[in-house]
């Protein structure tokens, strides 16, 4: 049996009861780090709170050698861990795809997710957000400018008067995190006066979310990561309301439509 257990946005309290049961019952824990972390704790303080070894793979190590956490599967029953929900990222499910053509079971113990915090927290309905996008450190794709995928995204999902959230670029590898105030300072050039909500530490007992002008977000400190941006489309009243009251939001653009 292979069991994929979301660890929720935050630390080693963020699991369900569902998952910290499997988690402590299994016979190896498999974990990876680099599509996400909970930066509210670490491995160690992870595996000493729920008394389990947790076997951390590199994207290599999941994506172009997993058999060892596919042989401990099929010898056992093996966890393998993800921060948010197990699902969102495309690697777990190839993952998940060549336990099937193994004839190893699999069961899915869902966490939390970056998107649904969102949504909470900033007051906007989860129903009206449009298509995802991620932006990228300009290094990461060898221009200055934002990529044109970026822009795609955001231009469709605001002609539809969709809300658009964008994750922010993470280098696991080299301890870097892309912040909102970054991610707003890259948009602005082009959306400069569009309202726009920076939501820091979602998960955490201390988020912060604070909604303005892309150009205004782009001169504040934000604090530690994790951080992602949302880009409303069309406001409901009881949007608009939520923003002002939750995020600071200006009143001059938080006009319900």
């Amino acid at each position: 049996m292979l069991t994929f257990v979301g660890l929720g946005l935050w630390d080693e309290d963020s699991i369900t009861v569902e998952g910290r049961d499997a988690l402590r019952a299994a016979d190896r824990v498999f974990a990876e780090f680099y599509t996400s972390r909970l930066m509210g704790t670490d491995v160690e303080s992870l595996a000493d709170h729920h008394g389990v070894d947790i076997e951390v793979r590199d994207r290599v190590g999941v994506e172009q050698e997993p058999e060892p956490v596919l042989d401990a599967a099929a010898a056992g029953d093996a966890v393998f861990l993800t921060a948010g929900d197990t699902m969102i990222s495309t690697t777990h499910v190839d993952l998940r795809l060549r336990a099937h053509d193994r004839g190893v079971e699999t069961r899915v113990i869902h966490g939390t997710t970056a998107e649904a915090a969102a949504a909470s927290l900033t007051g906007l309905q989860n129903y009206r957000f449009g298509k995802a996008t991620t932006l990228p450190f300009p290094y990461a794709h060898g221009a200055d400018t934002v990529p044109g995928s970026v822009c795609d995204v955001l231009d469709d999902n605001r002609e539809r008067g969709l809300h658009t959230l964008v994750y922010l670029d993470i280098k696991q590898e080299r301890g870097e995190y892309m912040t909102a105030d970054v991610a707003a300072d890259l948009l602005a050039e082009g959306y400069g006066d569009v309202l726009a909500v920076a939501v820091c530490r979602a998960g955490s007992p201390d988020p912060r979310v604070e909604a303005d002008r892309l150009s205004a977000l782009a001169e504040r400190d934000f604090g530690d990561p994790l951080h992602l941006l949302v880009v409303p489309g069309d406001l409901h009243h009881i949007e608009s309301d939520a923003l002002r009251a939750l995020a600071g939001a200006p009143d001059d653009i938080t006009e319900p439509v």
